[in-house]
């Protein structure tokens, strides 16, 4: 029977432990709100500045770019799009954008850094040699940290694998 009695008494001081430490966490949180109200961050990793991005379809027709496995190669396909999308840029010479690099999931975080960033910077350089100035485009690389799709296969790696137009400044 001590055993059972313990056991209660055990039930009982945890029941009472539990009961003390939520109401002490929702006096915290309510103090904490009362005393120093500071804003939410949501979506604080997101760039504030943009105005619309490729990936949405809502970089007034600029297209996104894909690159194959393991590449910062610069393709026919792509190059046709770079072509469009510095009409575009030239059409509006007050527009500024920022090309986001990014990569599928294999392979490690810092590689993934370097690849999406090589892939951002070779389109600015092409971009550059059509005549867009630099000082209207700049990079970034989140490598496989902001998939377009989260499945696991060829066509979302696919789909992963690109630079990103982003315009901050029409």
């Amino acid at each position: 029977m001590t055993s059972g009695k313990a056991m209660a008494k055990f039930g009982l001081v945890l029941s009472i432990i539990t009961v003390f430490s939520l109401s002490a966490c929702s006096k915290k949180e309510e103090a904490a709100v009362d005393e120093n109200p500071v804003p939410a961050a949501e979506n604080a990793d997101q760039n504030t500045d943009q105005i619309g991005d490729s990936d949405s379809g809502k970089a007034l027709g600029m297209q996104t770019i894909h690159f194959p496995y393991d590449s910062f190669s610069i393709d026919g396909t792509a190059k046709e799009q770079l072509k469009q999308n510095a009409g575009i840029l030239k059409d509006k010479p007050s527009m500024k954008i920022q090309i986001e690099g990014h990569c599928d999931e294999h392979g490690g975080i810092q590689y993934n850094i370097a690849l999406g960033e090589k892939r951002a910077n070779a389109v600015r350089k092409y971009l550059m040699g059509m005549g867009i100035a630099g000082d209207r485009v700049t990079t970034i690389s989140f490598g496989k940290e902001k998939p377009l799709d989260t499945a696991a296969n060829e066509a979302a790696d696919a789909k992963n694998r690109r630079a990103n137009f982003v315009i901050t400044t029409r």
